[in-house]
Parts: C-alpha cells; structure tokens; sequence
C-alpha cells in the first residue's frame, strides 16, 4: 500500500450536478422568489436537509461561544461578568497561538497544543489506549481531511483505478470526493432489515466485484451512520477490521456522530479501541485513519470549518505527505482550532460553566433522542413510507413506496423519483428534506433524508407540511406497494 500512497493523482475530473446540488438551487430560487414578492403559500424555506443544526434554529453551547469571543476580542479578559474559567481559558489558547492572536498562521498540521489537547481526549475515550499528538493531523473540517488521504491513495486509470469500498446508502458528499480525487466507488448494500447493519458477505461480493473493474484498496465506514444512524457494535466492529486486514484494506472511519448515541442499550465504540484490544497481530498491522469534527451533534459548529484525523499504523513518508497536503491550505482556521480544544476538553466538575455546560449538552441530546423517536414513528404512520429507527447521528432515513405514475413522471423529465418528490414538496410547501438516492446505488428503491437535530417545534412543522403533501400525493396517485 505505501508505495502507490506516494503518489499523488493529478488528474482532476468533472463534477457531476448531485441531487442534493439540484435541491440546493430549488431552495435558493424559491427563497428567492419569496424576497421578491412571489406569493406562495409558506412564508419560507425550512431546511432539514443539510445537517446544519445552527442553520435550524438549535443554539450554539455558551461556554465555546464565550472562550471565542474572548479570544478574539483579548480586552474581554478584564471583563469580570463573564465566568472565571472562560477567561482563564481564553488567556491560554491565546497564549498558544503566534503573537497571541486569532489572526496569526499556524502550522500546516495544527496547533500542537491543541493537536496534544485531541490526544489526549483520545486516550480517555478509548480507556487508555495510547495516541500522541503527532499522529493527530487537524483539518479545515473532517472532509478536508478525507479529501487529503483520498488524493494520496488515488492511482491508475481503468482497471488499475484506485477503488474504494463504498456504503450505501452513504453521506450525499461522498461519491462526489471519490469522483473529484479521481478513485471509483465500490458500491456495498447496507442491510436495511437489520437497521441498516454492516453484512460481512456483502463486504466479501462487493470486494470480489469491484476486483473486476478497479483496484479496491480503502473501505470507508461511517459510525454513526450517516446518514442511517446505525451503531455499530464490538463483534460488527471485529468483523470489518479482520476483512480489511485479510485484503489489505485502508479503513477510513468517520466518527464525526460519536457524541450523539441514543438508541436504547447503544454506546460508541470507536474503531481505534476495538482494534488495540485484538492483539499486536491487528493493532501494530491495520492501517486506520479516523475522523472528527466540530460538525459533531453537540457542538454543531459547521460554519467554523474544523475537524481533525488520527492515523494509525502509518508510514513516516505517508505523514509527511499528510502534512505537506495540508500546507496547501496554510493552515485550518484558527477560531475552529481553538473551537475544537473546547470540543476534546469541555469544563471540569467544579468550573464555574460546568453546569450550564451540562444542562445545554443535556438538552440538545433530549432533544434528538425524542426528534428521532418522534419522527420514526410518525413517518411510518403514513401510508407508502417506512423507516427503520436511528440508534444515532442526526438523520432519519426512510424508504418511499412511491406510486408508479410519479416514477415514470420522474423518468420523463430525467430524475430519480425520489428527487422529483423533494422538489414538489419543495415547491408545495417550503420544505427541504433531502433525496436519498445515491451515486452507484443500484437498488431501485427511494428514499429521503430528515436532519432530525432541529427544535422540535420546527419538526413538529415540517412533519404537519410533510404529511400534508404525502397524503395529497397519495389520494392521487394511490401507491404500487407499502
């Protein structure tokens, strides 16, 4: 795997207009529209599509939005209204970055106080499995990172092309990146009979298919399912570490959800601590890279564009070429670096905002719990749609039953079925849920994707317009099947 890790695909191909990028364009008319004195029957946009929980209307946690404003306004430090332990740690990651200021460049790789800060988070994670700041590399958001080691990976043309073993359903962004980093997807059915698990036979078929066209040399996994909220557990963990270890697979794992497991007797297991607890015949072999980022649940903070990735059972000559991709970019934005040592070290028992640090984390996890329960059940109390209930992550993700007058609708104008749904409900109601057909999914089936960490008044709404539309659908065009 390191010798072809070294070299670096130039070629950069076209980019194909994605559902979510045709849904995107809708939305912006229609806002625009409004703006402009169109009438409609909706005074706006609702968005619960993008995973953007600010965006939604859910408030961002005080004692990180204090430490920044601090930070990047250092008068604040006199400021005695303002609680004693956001000062002090403002003062302290202001005194880690260059000339003390937000405003400064740091290294390629990040801030190594802030880099140690994600180790050590990591170690009391994985109850004492060893991680060092150098293995940790932080990136303009988790995606920045991926993008990093899907160029270093990439190789070939043809048969010879760079594959990577890919979920489906999986994130709306992903097949664009494999596209963009010029690698081929390796399409691998999730199985949506047991809540959209990970099946090792189907890990070994798409492996043996995609050998036919490509050379696989990745597997990608999200856990939490993104965007199925599936978690998965030990022995699932196991099995896919053993099958890429027996294939000499690359694991690439996003863990961005790991804060936000809510499914009755569910808990994160992270792939770093299953694989140090196999033995050194794994934990000194696999090669694993793991991401996350301020996009997690709980922080929400997309718009700050930080997120880091730990390697693990890497070549020197690989991370020097981590860190030499990552200077293309100068250096992540500081405010989301300093953003992301407040994620990995949140207030202590005894600091004056640890209490209200709790309570507002509190609150946001009720909140998606009760939204995912909540919308389960509601979205299979309508006739031709089903879902299977999310044990994590911020989406729910259900199957259409759509009639067959809308599907061959959808294939005259040239769109998946699914995605013709959205507009009209768009269209109809202001509302933007998200298509879940994806790039290589072969299935046939149609689904859509809800963001489910929104306020619940918000859910409320969307799940009265929503039910609004379908049933008005569903009276004229009665469905083929349930």
């Amino acid at each position: 795997m390191m010798s072809s890790l070294k070299h670096v695909n130039p070629t950069v191909k076209g980019i194909k207009e994605s559902a979510h990028s045709v849904l995107q364009s809708l939305a912006a008319h229609v806002t625009q529209e409004i703006a402009q004195g169109v009438q409609k029957p909706f005074k706006g946009v609702i968005d619960i599509n993008s995973g953007d929980p600010h965006k939604a209307g859910m408030k961002p946690i005080s004692f990180v939005r204090q430490v920044l404003a601090v930070c990047l306004h250092p008068e604040l430090l006199g400021n005695k209204t303002l609680p004693l332990d956001v000062r002090l740690r403002a003062q302290r990651l202001l005194e880690v970055c260059e000339g003390g200021s937000v405003g400064s460049y740091t290294d390629s790789s990040g801030i190594p106080h802030i880099r140690q800060s994600i180790a050590d988070f990591i170690i009391r994670r994985d109850v004492g499995v060893p991680s060092y700041a150098n293995n940790v590399f932080i990136s303009a958001g988790s995606q920045k990172g991926l993008m990093v080691i899907l160029k270093l990976l990439a190789s070939g043309e043809g048969d010879t092309q760079t594959g990577v073993l890919t979920p489906m359903p999986c994130p709306h962004t992903l097949p664009t990146l494999l596209d963009d980093a010029g690698m081929t997807l390796v399409p691998y059915q999730l199985m949506e009979d047991q809540g959209w698990a990970v099946d090792l036979s189907e890990l070994h078929r798409a492996l043996k298919c995609g050998r036919g066209h490509c050379n696989p040399r990745a597997i990608y996994i999200s856990n939490p399912g993104n965007p199925t909220g599936h978690v998965q557990d030990w022995k699932s963990i196991e099995e896919v570490i053993r099958f890429a270890a027996a294939e000499r697979l690359l694991l690439m794992v996003d863990e961005v959800y790991q804060d936000s497991v809510y499914g009755q007797g569910k808990e994160f297991l992270s792939y770093k601590r299953v694989l140090f607890e196999m033995g050194k015949e794994y934990s000194e072999t696999v090669e694993l890279v793991s991401f996350h980022s301020l996009s997690s649940a709980c922080m929400g903070e997309c718009g700050l564009r930080a997120g880091y990735m730990e390697l693990v059972n890497m070549d020197p000559e690989v991370m020097y070429f981590v860190d030499t991709m990552l200077c293309t970019d100068i250096s992540t934005p500081v405010t989301g670096q300093l953003a992301l040592d407040l994620m990995v070290k949140p207030p202590k028992p005894g600091d004056h905002s640890y209490d209200t640090y709790t309570q507002e984390i509190l609150l946001i996890r009720a909140t998606l719990s009760q939204n995912a329960q909540r919308a389960h059940e509601f979205l299979n109390d309508l006739p031709g749609m089903s879902s299977q209930p999310a044990m994590g992550g911020i989406y729910l993700y259900s199957r259409l039953h759509l009639p067959s007058d809308i599907i061959q609708k959808a294939k005259i104008v040239e769109v998946e079925a699914d995605v013709l749904y959205c507009q009209m409900l768009l269209e109809e109601e202001g509302v933007f849920l998200g298509a879940g057909c994806q790039n290589g999914e072969t299935t046939g089936n149609h689904y859509l994707r809800l963001c489910i960490l929104v306020p619940t008044d918000t859910l409320e709404k969307v799940l009265a317009q929503l039910a609004s539309f379908h049933l008005r659908l569903i009276d004229k065009h009665p469905p083929t099947d349930r």
